[in-house]
């Protein structure tokens, strides 16, 4: 597919010289080099795409209609004419696919202050986003004060404070744009909520007491993915189809948490935070070669996100290392008791980084995968370092209820979220005031259409109703992992992406995904994990070895 664009942007280009027309001035997938592109039709590359073999490649647009970038980094012109071509060359040894304990280590021996760490990202995401051959649609706004805030922490570290190599101090960081963030707006990349101005969730309060530096709010799969029924994965209104940036015409994002992972794995930020209710972190945390953990629902706080279905709803952290996810994952905790789902435990819930022997693990390994070379490479070596395999026969279809129940939650909790949360400059209250705002100008709001806010439009459960359904979903696919679990005597499934991620759900099963390789044309396969609630420990534990032993994670080829 590479070669097809490569060789399709040369004939536009020799089309375009001799009509006179000035586009694309540079070659496709341009090394880092300073571009001045003027002008940019995605007509072309939309023709291009609709050949695509993969029907969910057939992209609609690719850039927002409502979104200007140029003002995403207008607040930092000072900063950015400060910053050089130099700077950014100079400094691309402590950031780009560092570790948050390698960052810190910078800043601790002098090569790098938080304020230039911030300035280079933003400088990154300029730098890509104005490039017609690079841009991944990965940000929906960036925090005018992430500068300022990076100065006061340089102060205090400068102090004499001492700063934990494992601490988000000083690190910026990207919130999934359903995430309530003060000075920013939550939007959950609907037009509807385009002035969406809240106070901070619960978990973005957390991330700023532990000096995390939010940089801006990611792309997302709107209304996560629970919006339209043939509309790609990454897509949103207000930020327009997020892009993969191991192959932008060539893979998808996954969803919905899409730019949070398309930005990480591109360096746009050290970390983000995704969220999920049924496979929403796993799948963009594959699809982008992360690491990405499912917790168990109620371990993170949800208040102030804008839901979908508040019996599975959680956030997660996404990052390229199982030792990132822990430091994001910890910066997180702490007892919400707004949050009805969360369990007193939660308040001490910590996770650690450690090493312990895969010694007489026993793990589940599904033999739907016997013919995936990776499924098997990645079990076999899992059983060279001591984990007992267990030889497991399961598969179970998503029950066709699923949505229902999905939808009859978001109906009620969508409605509690606008009464309590939203700002007052918001013009809906209710999903059927949604679809009434959507209808008004489809073309803008809805080009993929809205089938699954019609579907929801006429959902006439009341809360006896959604709460069985609720009850004997859950309880079906409980019982079943529960069962699977207890015959064969396993501690940990393993899976491949996000494939067993709405039974996990069900289930409230945390999983935790890392890159186990690359198929032949360059696509990230993830080797995902599966364990009961509460044993996120156990999750990171094999984590940790099988990360270091696979060593499978590169960054993508035209983003290092």
């Amino acid at each position: 597919m590479k070669l097809k664009y490569m060789k399709k942007h040369a004939i536009a280009l020799l089309i375009q010289l001799l009509l006179g027309v000035h586009a694309l001035p540079s070659p496709a997938f341009s090394a880092e080099t300073e571009l001045n592109v003027t002008f940019y039709d995605e007509a072309e590359d939309l023709a291009f795409l609709a050949q695509h073999e993969n029907e969910s490649m057939h992209f609609k647009l690719l850039n927002s209609k409502v979104l200007n970038k140029t003002a995403l980094w207008a607040p930092f012109e000072q900063a950015l004419t400060r910053f050089t071509e130099q700077d950014y060359f100079d400094l691309k040894q402590f950031i780009i696919d560092r570790s948050i304990n390698e960052i810190q280590q910078a800043v601790n021996s002098g090569s790098l202050s938080y304020e230039e760490l911030v300035t280079f990202y933003i400088y990154r995401i300029q730098r890509i986003e104005s490039d017609n051959n690079r841009f991944i649609n990965g940000i929906i706004s960036l925090n005018p004060d992430a500068i300022n805030r990076a100065r006061q922490l340089d102060e205090i570290r400068q102090s004499g404070s001492e700063v934990p190599l494992d601490s988000l101090f000083g690190i910026p960081i990207l919130l999934k744009d359903n995430i309530g963030f003060a000075g920013l707006p939550t939007t959950v990349g609907a037009l509807a909520l385009e002035n969406n101005f809240t106070t901070n969730a619960f978990v973005a309060e957390r991330l700023l007491e532990k000096g995390a530096i939010v940089l801006g709010k990611a792309n997302l799969s709107e209304w996560a993915y629970f919006f339209c029924t043939n509309c790609p994965s990454g897509y949103s209104a207000m930020g327009g189809q997020t892009l993969n940036p191991y192959g932008r015409f060539d893979f998808g994002t996954g969803g919905s948490s899409s730019g949070s992972g398309a930005s990480v794995a591109a360096n746009y930020a050290a970390v983000a935070v995704g969220s999920e209710t049924s496979g929403s972190i796993l799948s963009p945390s594959s699809a982008n070669s992360l690491v990405g953990l499912k917790p168990t629902t109620g371990s993170l706080s949800r208040t102030g996100v804008v839901p979908v279905a508040s019996s599975l709803d959680t956030v997660g952290p996404m990052a390229r290392s199982v030792a990132d996810v822990v430091t994001l994952f910890n910066a997180m905790v702490g007892y919400d008791q707004q949050d009805i789902s969360m369990p007193l435990i939660s308040a001490d819930m910590r996770l650690s980084y450690r090493e312990i022997a895969l010694a007489d693990k026993r793990l589940g390994a599904l033999e739907s995968y016997a013919d995936n070379n990776f499924y098997q490479n990645a079990v076999s070596l899992l059983s060279e370092n001591a984990a007992v395999i267990v030889d497991i026969d399961f598969q179970a279809e998503r029950d066709s209820r699923f949505s229902e129940f999905l939808g009859g939650e978001m109906v009620r909790d969508l409605a509690r979220y606008l009464e309590e949360h939203s700002s007052s400059q918001v013009g809906i209250d209710s999903v059927i005031s949604l679809k009434e705002f959507n209808n008004r100008d489809l073309d803008l709001r809805a080009p993929y259409g809205q089938a699954l806010i019609d579907m929801m439009a006429e959902i006439n459960l009341s809360e006896e109703g959604i709460e069985g359904l609720r009850a004997e979903l859950q309880g079906w696919g409980r019982g079943i992992l529960d069962q699977l679990f207890y015959e064969n005597n396993i501690e940990v499934l393993v899976g491949v992406n996000q494939h067993q991620a709405s039974m996990a759900a069900l289930a409230n099963y945390p999983a935790l995904t890392i890159p186990m390789g690359y198929s032949e044309n360059g696509q990230p396969i993830g080797l995902t994990f599966i364990a009961p609630s509460f044993q996120e420990q156990l999750l990171i534990d094999v984590g940790v070895q099988f990360e270091k032993l696979i060593q499978a994670r590169q960054g993508p080829v035209n983003y290092r």
